[in-house]
């Protein structure tokens, strides 16, 4: 591999390290930067496994996406979340996230989630009930994905080994 390729593999490593980040951490789009950063290593390389690698982890990032919108949306549908609820966890998580160091992205969405909920059913053990049910499919959404962000990243170290390999 030549100096560019070297520089340009450790570069797309760590855009995919805060890719599998930004699926835990939801105000960063984790599996599209997983994705984009599986593109730029192989428009870099040019070569089969550079396009294998990007083709597999595609598969693997978009698998990961839909499976986590299929079985979160089932259980919050089931349980007939609205997502206006989901909307408002996620925007207190993005506020609890600059107020409360390290727990604050967890905090701010739980109890975004909670006051939201409890505004649409005026009762605290259902909005309780309804909250955490649709705190666990979110937790179920995100494992599946990074999974399978975990996955797609395996794929491209097993290509950069393999580039290595093949000179």
């Amino acid at each position: 591999m030549t100096a560019g390729q070297v520089l340009a593999t450790v570069i797309v490593g760590v855009v995919l390290l805060v890719g599998l980040i930004g699926i835990v951490v939801p105000v960063l789009p984790g599996s599209i930067l997983i994705v984009v950063g599986l593109l730029i290593w192989a428009a870099t390389l040019g070569s089969a496994t550079g396009w294998v690698v990007f083709a597999v982890g595609t598969l693997l990032a978009a698998a990961g996406m839909s499976a986590s919108w299929v079985l979160t949306g089932r259980r919050l549908k089931a349980r007939q979340i609205p997502n206006r609820s989901i909307l408002v966890g996620l925007v207190a998580a993005v506020v609890g996230a600059f107020l409360i160091p390290v727990v604050g992205l967890l905090v701010g969405f739980v109890a975004g989630l909670l006051l939201s909920e409890l505004v649409r059913q005026r009762d605290l053990r259902a909005a309780l009930t309804t909250s955490w049910a649709a705190v666990k499919a979110t937790g179920l959404g995100i494992l599946v994905e990074f999974g399978c962000g975990c996955l797609a990243v395996s794929v491209f170290v097993i290509g950069v080994w393999v580039q290595a390999v093949a000179g």
